[in-house]
């Protein structure tokens, strides 16, 4: 991998990820853009005791432009995007509209590909292992800022989803404080670890699911990919390495080398779950389709990694959360008032089902 940092015309960083040792990185952002100004500040709720980011500069931000007028494609045949060079493998650049900035955190783009028609689903395994390189190098940047407390790489896809650009890419928030479900998982490790004599929640946990296996979806010699017993989606996959290791950074080489091959498996089972049948067509109500006919299902893929400076980072584990918005073709699961007014959430499909379905789906 070749790391190619440079600065955007309105003085934002752009990094190119390349395969290729001898890529040459040399375009210029010829924009005339005036410096990012933003309004962004964190605000704590005395009554939960959470943070709030207050982002009003992001009601201007580019809502589903035309595919020749996007933003993350490269920029050619006299038009100029976010990204100067003419073609690329992988681009992270800062937000130009972030819901974190400054003091109060970091936000950034990642482009995993320059093709607009793609998704990450549709990307070759070697192409997944470089975007796997350029979380893990965010990171560990990341998280050597003095303001960031927390480092989360994620992808949002579909419009159902609230994607406002279509083309296929992610994003990495720098948190200047540690997320309210991080702290959630970090309080039941500490008290599983008092209730058993010092045993690991996460262990367990993936010990537990892979005794059981009817939740396992996808296993291979380095990661598991299983639904989790109290899953809160209707389709929801949880995927592990086996050997419990903190975030990205401290992944060894035979758990990398795996990832994209099981990775890229899961997400085209989440495209064929409510996809193409042996008739080829799409679901009813499914209007996006992948290039092998099946229908792009929406999902949300979320990194969860130790606290840059939590007390027991070691007992964290490191593990990607998959899941769909969608519980059956034409059909979306929407967060009404059990899950936005007292965040308990009702799902309609039995974990064990949406495994046997995702194990139904699997690549021939």
């Amino acid at each position: 991998m070749k790391k190619t940092s440079t600065r955007l015309a309105d003085g934002r960083e752009l990094i190119y990820y390349d395969s290729r040792d001898d890529a040459v990185r040399d375009a210029y952002d010829r924009r005339p853009l005036d410096p990012v100004s933003t309004a962004s500040e964190i605000r704590h709720d005395r009554l939960l005791g959470d943070s709030v980011a207050i982002a009003s500069h992001r009601q201007g931000r580019t809502y589903h432009p035309p595919a020749d007028e996007c933003p993350l494609c490269p920029s050619r045949d006299g038009r100029l995007s976010e990204i100067p060079a003419p073609d690329y493998d992988v681009a992270v650049f800062e937000n130009r509209f972030p819901s974190l900035a400054g003091d109060s955190g970091r936000c950034e783009v990642v482009c995993f590909t320059s093709d607009h028609d793609a998704s990450f689903a549709d990307l070759t395994e070697e192409q997944a292992a470089l975007v796997l390189e350029a979380w893990t190098d965010r990171t560990a940047e990341l998280s050597q800022l003095p303001d960031v407390e927390q480092v989360f790489c994620f992808e949002n896809r579909g419009a159902e989803i609230g994607v406002t650009l279509g083309h296929p890419h992610g994003q990495i928030y720098g948190y200047p404080f540690v997320t309210p479900r991080t702290e959630r998982m970090l309080a039941s490790l500490a008290a599983h670890r008092e209730a058993t004599g010092g045993r690991n929640l996460f262990d367990d946990v993936l010990a537990d699911e892979t005794a059981d296996g009817r939740r396992v979806v996808l296993e291979g010699e380095h990661w598991t990919a299983f639904v989790p017993y109290a899953a809160h989606w209707p389709y929801e996959v949880h995927l592990y390495p086996k050997r419990r290791v903190p975030d990205l950074l401290a992944l060894e080489q035979a758990a990398r080398t795996e990832f994209p091959q099981i990775y890229l498996e899961v997400l085209r089972r989440f495209d064929r779950i409510f996809g193409a049948g042996e008739s080829g067509k799409a679901g009813e109500g499914d209007s996006s389709q992948g290039r092998t006919g099946a229908a792009r299902t929406p999902y949300i893929a979320a990194w969860h990694q130790a606290p840059v400076r939590a007390a027991d980072r070691t007992g964290f584990a490191l593990h990607l959360e998959l899941f769909t918005i969608r519980r059956t073709s034409g059909k979306l699961k929407f967060l009404a008032g059990s899950e936005s007014g007292m965040n308990v959430f009702i799902n309609d499909v039995p974990p064990e089902a949406a495994a046997e379905r995702l194990r139904e789906v699997a690549s021939e």
